[in-house]
């Protein structure tokens, strides 16, 4: 089973102004439309049987609304291999009492954005929320590292996840981007040993350009293979998670590029899948 734990849709009659919107933000290149049936149609291409949409809150009123919407997408296109997770806001005021409708309309977690949403992750009203998600049993997935949308800010350093992993309870905790994008070395030397995942997505290989020329050539690389195997050998590869971030990331060729590396079978069936389904299944 290939699952993609990192993927974004919108919906249908605002996912095209999004996109390019995005696509001018980040100066990338778009592989899919933004839509859930695009999202449908990449994954038939790709063999992905799974994929996990991650919606963003990026104000606090939309926070109810977003994950009303989440269930309405998982409920359309469960069967067409699409689950999606809910929100959270750091300065939405009923946080405690949105989590716990998130776990009783059976979403499997949250997303977190701290760059989109103005605060560090170790601040308070992080914490709080990923304290009681582990209380609630949701998984919490965050945006760590830079944001190619934003060049110099980092809301979730890697010295962040730190701190915030050891205020906080026990909690099912995805750091993206390969724990914290184009801030790596760190990643290395601090965070192995915390317990968190990390995910694949949009850190191996090289950023793909829109074309615009604002990129130089030097620009576009990301992980190199060398350190991706690093860290898949210092967290192990049973806290390792497919993603793609698509629309930002090619399934087809991020798939190719895992495969491609030197793992085990096992390795590679529990970083394609294996490790997903434990985390929202538990089988």
């Amino acid at each position: 089973m290939i699952v993609d734990m990192h993927t974004h849709t919108f919906p249908e009659k605002i996912a095209a102004s999004t996109v390019q919107k995005l696509q001018a933000l980040s100066h990338t290149h778009p592989f899919s439309d933004g839509t859930n049936p695009g999202l449908v149609r990449r994954d038939r291409e790709a063999g992905v049987d799974l994929s996990v949409v991650l919606p963003v809150a990026t104000n606090p009123h939309q926070v109810p609304h977003v994950n009303d919407s989440s269930v309405r997408v998982t409920e359309q296109f469960r069967d067409q291999g699409l689950l999606s997770f809910g929100c959270m806001h750091p300065d939405f005021a009923g946080w405690k009492e949105e989590l716990s409708r998130i776990a009783s309309l059976g979403l499997k977690g949250i997303k977190i954005h701290p760059v989109y949403q103005g605060a560090d992750l170790d601040d308070i009203r992080y914490l709080r929320i990923l304290d009681r998600c582990g209380e609630l049993g949701l998984i919490v997935v965050t945006h760590a590292g830079l944001d190619v949308g934003f060049p110099g800010l980092v809301r979730c350093s890697p010295q962040m996840a730190l701190r915030a992993i050891r205020q906080t309870g026990p909690v099912k905790f995805v750091l993206a981007h390969m724990g914290g994008w184009r801030n790596w070395d760190e990643v290395e030397q601090l965070l192995p040993d915390t317990g968190a995942y990390i995910d694949t997505s949009f850190a191996f290989g090289s950023m793909t350009s829109n074309g615009d020329g604002y990129y130089a050539p030097e620009d576009l690389p990301m992980l190199g293979e060398e350190q991706f195997l690093r860290l898949v050998r210092l967290f192990g590869a049973k806290r390792v998670l497919f993603g793609t971030d698509s629309p930002w990331g090619d399934q087809k060729a991020d798939l190719a590029r895992i495969r491609a590396l030197p793992l085990t079978e096992e390795e590679r069936d529990a970083i394609l899948g294996e490790n997903a389904r434990e985390l929202l299944f538990g089988t």
